[in-house]
């Protein structure tokens, strides 16, 4: 989450062809009423690999103290999530570096005192789950840089600057490979010992069964394919050394359809040292409307820019079949960030609370198309950007509200996700459902066969209410709908009567019948 706003660059010809795909459909079916869905349970179009979760970012917020802390973690911990994605990041460098100073003969700067709380907090609430852990942010003493980046003395004063440079000091990564060796040794093997012969003893003795290394960079230190590569297996190969269980994630771009030689060059084997593993690639997409845009044009610019995302999705999806098909895809920041958090940036100062309430159901509606959209693709792990966010710290892309600590709807539709649909699930052919069009229907649906009956993942992308025709055969069922009315609260259940579903504005609803 390096920027405000993501440009998302497009490819004229492979998003054009992807534009007339719904339409080819629509031409080749004969007309369906509006609101009427469809389906076929007999053709199934891809069982699902696809498992819905969440990222956790560092803040001062989730600390101890915090009037949201108590609530925040207890709904980390309701939720139960599996590939959960944790990131202390550069903004808080005493939060998030373990060594703020380069080590001299005499004395070295490791401290976890202020880390270890918040990683505590987060491994006990995950405990049980795997987890994706990303300390993302290289010691900036590491690079060459003309002054010596001096960061705040207080942790808890945000610092945007910390990341400078782009040339490492050591050029051939070891440096820099065996300080995450030494931090994760130091949660995995209950000790480390420093560049001085000291050990450093901390007594846990947690499993890290995923690392990611590094956190877009295409962004940060203006790193290339090539040298992110080198650095990644310099590190892959430190770590594996302390912890040989751990897979690995590579890549987490933020520009995701920028540049290609990012999955051309990363992905090809011949680019990484032997033995060098490929388990997963990363990369985010975050929505962003104009300035001059209000909730009535949020309702088309989320939708179409996650359109543009999904086509850029089977770009680079081809790439990884092509080159390294084993290879998984974890999509771990998805999101929504509105042009005014990075008005709070770039003043470095909180902004009076103005964000409509109906946009945190849209924002929850655009993460359950997603997973819709991505999970026909097969991509393996649907993550949604980020658990706590406030004033001045990226708020419209909190899942927690942060003035009483209860979850909102971005939260609810995740958990909704999550309770229902699994890798394994078969989702079958599906039609209908909305007024317009192609990419402009009301309504996205998704029937799923799954192992406790058949359901129907339903969800308004527009602020106008609207009523859909179930499919024939849903008789019994229970409707569970995250809305405006189910506010900061579960989603509402009820039983079905009738054929006709009323659903509000940016209601995400699933029907379950056997």
């Amino acid at each position: 989450m390096k920027n405000a706003r993501r440009p998302l660059k497009t490819y004229a010809l492979l998003f054009a062809l992807s534009a007339l795909a719904p339409a080819a459909a629509v031409f080749g079916q004969p007309d369906l009423k509006p609101g009427v869905i469809h389906v076929d349970w007999t053709k199934t179009i891809v069982v699902s690999k696809s498992t819905p979760t969440l990222q956790v970012v560092v803040n001062p917020m989730l600390a101890k103290g915090s009037p949201i802390h108590d609530g925040t973690f207890a709904a980390l911990k309701e939720l139960g999530a599996d590939y959960v994605r944790y990131v202390p990041w550069e903004p808080y460098p005493k939060l998030a570096v373990a060594e703020l100073d380069a080590p001299t003969k005499e004395k070295t700067s490791w401290d976890f005192s202020l880390i270890d709380p918040y990683t505590k907090d987060f491994l006990t609430a995950t405990e049980g789950h795997s987890t994706v852990m990303n300390f993302s942010t290289i010691p900036a003493w590491m690079f060459k840089v003309d002054k010596a980046v001096e960061y705040p003395a207080d942790p808890n004063k945000v610092f945007w600057d910390y990341t400078q440079g782009s040339e490492l000091i050591d050029p051939s990564s070891k440096q820099v490979a065996d300080y995450f060796a030494r931090l994760v040794s130091w949660y995995t093997k209950g000790s480390f010992t420093d560049e001085n012969g000291k050990v450093h003893t901390s007594g846990y003795h947690y499993k890290f069964p995923i690392w990611e290394v590094l956190n877009e960079v295409d962004s940060e230190h203006h790193t290339t394919p090539e040298l992110y590569t080198a650095r990644y297996d310099a590190i892959v190969e430190a770590i594996h050394k302390v912890s040989p269980e751990t897979k690995f994630i590579g890549l987490a771009l933020a520009d995701t359809p920028g540049d290609p030689k990012w999955y051309e060059y990363f992905l090809n084997p011949a680019n990484h040292k032997q033995g060098i593993p490929l388990d997963y690639i990363s990369y985010h997409f975050y929505a962003s409307p104009a300035h001059s845009e209000e909730l009535r044009d949020w309702q088309y610019s989320f939708f179409n820019q996650a359109d543009s995302f999904l086509a850029s999705v089977r770009f680079i999806d081809a790439i990884r079949q092509r080159l390294s098909p084993s290879t998984k895809t974890d999509t771990d920041e998805l999101g929504i960030i509105l042009p005014t958090d990075g008005d709070e940036i770039q003043e470095s100062k909180a902004h009076p609370d103005h964000i409509p309430k109906l946009y945190w159901n849209a924002a929850a509606s655009l993460y359950g198309y997603l997973f819709i959209n991505l999970a026909k693709q097969g991509i393996d792990v649907i993550g949604e950007s980020q658990l706590v966010g406030y004033p001045s710290q990226f708020p419209s892309v909190s899942m927690m509200d942060w003035t009483n600590g209860k979850p909102n709807a971005r939260y609810w539709v995740l958990k909704l996700l999550k309770d229902n649909f699994h890798p394994g699930d078969k989702l079958v052919e599906t039609t209908g459902g909305g007024n317009g069009f192609g990419g402009d229907k009301q309504i996205a649906v998704q029937a799923f066969v799954t192992p406790t009956g058949k359901k129907l993942l339903i969800l308004n992308k527009r602020m106008t209410a609207i009523d859909v025709t179930l499919p024939d055969g849903v008789s019994n069922a229970t409707v569970s709908t995250v809305d405006d009315a189910s506010g900061e609260g579960a989603a509402r259940s009820a039983q079905q009567s009738g054929s006709t579903l009323h659903m509000e504005p940016f209601a995400v609803t699933v029907v379950v019948w056997q």
